[in-house]
């Protein structure tokens, strides 16, 4: 299974709360940490509600 590589480079103030704790499910507590998955088919889900937030990279 691929990898990715997951970076936080928007601010979770004034989110809603579910994309605050999407977040912090994640691994990503602080601005442009970055975290690395497995890309299974729930990390891909969360990534989608908070795609305005991260950057995401594939990783060999």
């Amino acid at each position: 299974m691929s990898k990715v590589k997951i970076t936080q480079v928007r601010s979770a103030i004034n989110r809603p709360g579910r994309q605050k704790k999407t977040l912090e499910a994640l691994g990503l507590r602080k601005m442009n940490q970055t975290v690395e998955h497995e890309a299974t088919e729930q990390i891909k889900g969360m990534i989608t509600k908070v795609a305005h937030l991260v950057t995401v990279e594939e990783v060999q």
